[in-house]
């Protein structure tokens, strides 16, 4: 418990935030400094084929020890934080024994983590949490991943009794913004199916995510003087809003939860004469992500019909889909996984992910890779905590996966 904590608590503080804005690869440099980092440790615990390259990706190899073990398993968590909250100057408290009170993160912002906010926390009652100082986000996602990860390769070269096959490890950048596996080679990497730790709560057991579209849509409007606007002006504000009503109110993500699919604006820009509008859509179900684009099209096509062919610009664009499809062929690996946590006294709570992981685009790229817990809460935010006991409890997964994988 000591080793995750510590370490979690060093890879907090590095500076790895991604950049959604940069057309670098990976988007920030510090994330290479964190890299190295990463690859001199995994030198040092004895792992071999360390390698970072030029990407940033860092991969490394711990040996079988068990000549009869086949099947060769991966483990995978992201090194960089979101640019949603500054990752800058991240100092983490480490708070003991918790009993259920208030945490006052940040006295003068008056910055508090409280139960009656967030009721999780009593959940943890007795237990260690690391929480941020209220001026940053913590980093768990997936800072946390990643010590767990290094903890039990760290564990398992230093107890060579527990018998197990080829394990392959690798830690990624740029996954907050949506590039994580860019440049992630599935036969170099050489697994036949891995894990993402990038999960939220203890238990937490994911093989479903969302398929997930990104639409831009510009609003070009026609600005004349607004005395003598009758029948000639069009206002793009007023048009892009009429896009926005048009769309299903009860299908935003503040009214939606589990296998509810969404339309989510994320971004509102413009003037009179142009207007500038984005949003993200989800869906579990395939027909019905299908159908949530073909309604923005349609839309987009009744208002230029209204307001003239060149009013409105629709841009939309897939981003990921959802890995079950990928996944359910090869079942047995989720069912590992569930028996290995418990196997380790846990409660698998096996539920979709409302959002994407790098598993999802490695499932699709022919690496099939569910999502395991890695502890945090809170994600991207001053509020974000982590519990230790958490974290250790994902130490003890890893490794009992390693131990069931080399039974098949």
């Amino acid at each position: 418990m000591e080793q995750v904590t510590e370490r979690f608590l060093r890879y907090a503080k590095v500076f790895t935030t991604s950049d959604p804005e940069s057309s670098t690869f990976p988007s920030t440099e510090r994330q290479l400094f964190f890299a190295d980092q990463l690859a001199g440790e995994l030198r040092e615990i004895g792992l071999q084929d360390v390698t970072r390259d030029q990407y940033g990706y860092v991969t490394a190899t711990l040996p079988s020890n068990d000549n009869n073990a086949r099947q060769v398993v991966g483990f995978v968590s992201h090194m960089d934080t979101s640019p949603d909250f500054s990752g800058a100057n991240v100092n983490p408290q480490l708070v003991k024994n918790y009993q259920g009170q208030d945490l006052v993160l940040d006295e003068e912002q008056k910055i508090v983590l409280s139960p009656a906010d967030f009721p999780e926390l009593l959940k943890y009652i007795g237990q260690d949490l690391i929480t941020t100082d209220g001026k940053t986000l913590l980093g768990a996602d997936d800072k946390a991943g990643i010590a767990e990860i290094v903890t039990a390769m760290d564990f398992l070269f230093r107890h060579p009794e527990i018998k197990h096959g080829k394990i392959r490890i690798c830690f990624t950048p740029d996954e907050e913004i949506g590039k994580g596996t860019k440049h992630f080679d599935v036969e170099q990497f050489g697994a036949d199916f891995a894990y993402t730790l990038d999960g939220g709560e203890i238990g937490e057991l994911e093989y479903e995510n969302f398929n997930a579209a990104s639409a831009k849509i510009t609003v070009k409007g026609r600005s004349v003087h607004p005395g003598s606007a009758k029948n000639t002006m069009i206002n793009s504000m007023l048009v892009a809003t009429q896009i926005i009503h048009a769309l299903p109110p009860t299908q935003r993500p503040e009214h939606t939860e589990k296998y509810e699919g969404f339309f989510h604006l994320t971004g509102f820009t413009g003037d009179v004469s142009n207007t500038k509008i984005e949003y993200i859509i989800r869906d579990h179900d395939l027909a019905k992500f299908e159908a949530r684009k073909n309604l923005l099209r349609e839309i987009c096509s009744l208002i230029n019909l209204q307001c003239g062919q060149r009013t409105v610009t629709l841009e939309m664009a897939d981003q990921y889909f959802n890995m079950k499809q990928k996944v359910e062929p090869v079942k047995y690996i989720v069912d590992l996984a569930e028996k290995a946590m418990n196997d380790v006294g846990l409660t698998p709570k096996i539920i979709p992910i409302r959002g994407g992981t790098d598993g999802a685009q490695l499932s699709w790229k022919g690496l099939p890779c569910p999502n395991i817990f890695a502890g945090g809460h809170n994600f991207h935010g001053p509020y974000e905590f982590v519990p230790v006991q958490s974290m250790q409890k994902a130490v003890e997964v890893i490794v009992r996966i390693v131990e069931l994988v080399g039974k098949q």
